[in-house]
């Protein structure tokens, strides 16, 4: 064992399940008033669209600031700005306490969500810092469990807590976690002085141009644009592509959780073997295939049952692509570039969510049916597939193996 790895090995796993808890804690922060837009309308007199904005801000502000955040953890360490994103999301967690006003809340949620990409961006350049590169998909895969299990958390807990609380002290509660969990990681998000390297020196826009030179990363981009696009569309328009087929908007929810957890446990185990047996194309090309596969039948199917399995299958080989997008992309763009280029990554694909989300209901026509959203989504998986097929070369480079 190098003393480079003697260092490592103690402490990697103290680093990644402290990030872990922050990546919870920020998709917890977004998700948690999804299941009470509802009531929201209700507390604050608002429309459905303004309840909604609380949501939407953040993909589109990950757009905004994906880039900046990448860039920003290439020249600052990923520790500096994940500890900034963490904080400035546990600052206004707090805003929301202040419930009297639906503006307070709006503040709040911005707030929360300038944050986001300061966090989930800092994941590749973490990781790869800490892990060997037969782990790095491993690793990256934790990570990714982190961000799912708090969204379960946002949208399963907050409704309970909700009812039997009140919405100020639910807010307290999820206030508190945050300023807990950030100081986790403020203590224990270490970044490794064994390893050192080499600072970026050329300007942020010089560094993006210089990524985007590279044909293999441009593809990846692409994939993460249509694929992420089509997970966010499927599961904000869950309830009413379901509807038509007899499934109420408790079922659609509880599809929508069987999905989530198949994805926890699949990106604790797909990236696994994509380490364990050094590929990672034709890993991410069955999560493409079995999304191309599955969506029809999980949005025309009535059985409830059915509908239960499907999605946790959907999400046991769909949503471990985002572990291994990650992962490919780090490894295309090489550690010192690594921030850079997840922020681009980030970038496309919530520019894939804002666009898809966007465009679904205004296709569908006048019925009740979205059989044109799902055919859609279709789609945009057949030209994923192709390109992970066709143009995208592997990313693990087995001759870098020590």
């Amino acid at each position: 064992m190098t003393t480079e790895n003697a260092y490592k090995k103690p402490y990697r796993w103290a680093v990644l399940m402290a990030y872990f808890g922050v990546a919870a804690m920020c998709q917890m922060l977004w998700l948690n008033l999804a299941p009470l837009v509802s009531f929201i309308q209700t507390k604050y007199a608002v429309s459905e669209g303004a309840a909604s904005s609380l949501l939407l801000s953040f993909p589109l502000l990950y757009v905004l600031l994906s880039i900046h955040s990448g860039t920003m953890i290439d020249r600052k360490g990923y520790r500096y700005v994940i500890i900034l994103g963490s904080v400035i999301s546990a600052i206004f967690a707090c805003v929301r306490i202040f419930d009297g006003n639906f503006y307070m809340l709006v503040i709040g949620q911005t707030g929360i969500a300038i944050g986001q990409p300061y966090i989930i961006n800092g994941i590749s350049k973490l990781v790869s810092d800490w892990f060997d590169k037969e782990e790095v998909a491993t690793a990256t895969g934790i990570g990714t469990a982190g961000m799912l299990i708090g969204m379960a958390l946002g949208m399963g807990l907050t409704p309970a807590l909700n009812e039997s609380m009140g919405f100020q002290q639910t807010m307290i509660v999820f206030a508190v976690l945050s300023i807990v969990l950030t100081l986790i990681f403020v203590v224990f998000g270490k970044e490794n002085n064994a390893v050192k390297h080499q600072a970026v020196s050329i300007s942020a826009i010089g560094e993006i141009k210089a990524l985007l030179q590279n044909k293999n990363l441009v593809v990846l981009i692409t994939v993460c644009f249509f694929a992420l696009g089509v997970f966010n569309g499927l599961t904000s328009w869950m309830e009413p592509i379901f509807k038509p087929n007899g499934v109420n908007a408790e079922q659609a929810g509880l599809v929508g959780a069987f999905l989530i957890a198949g994805g926890i446990v699949g990106s604790l185990i797909i990236p696994t073997l994509s380490d364990k047996l050094k590929v990672r194309k034709p890993f991410l090309a069955i999560c493409c295939l079995a999304a191309l596969l599955i969506i029809y039948p999980l949005c025309t199917m009535a059985s409830l049952n059915m509908l239960y399995v499907l999605g946790g299958i959907l999400g046991f080989f769909f949503l471990p692509g985002y572990a291994l997008l990650m992962a490919m992309c780090e490894e295309m763009a090489g550690v010192e570039k690594a921030g850079a280029a997840t922020g681009l990554l980030m970038m496309a694909g919530n520019a894939g969510a804002v666009v898809v989300i966007g465009v679904m209901p205004f296709i569908n026509g006048e019925g009740p049916f979205w059989t044109n959203s799902i055919y859609l989504m279709l789609a945009l998986m057949v030209v994923s597939l192709l390109l992970v097929v066709v143009p995208l070369k592997e990313s693990f480079k087995k001759e870098a193996v020590n």
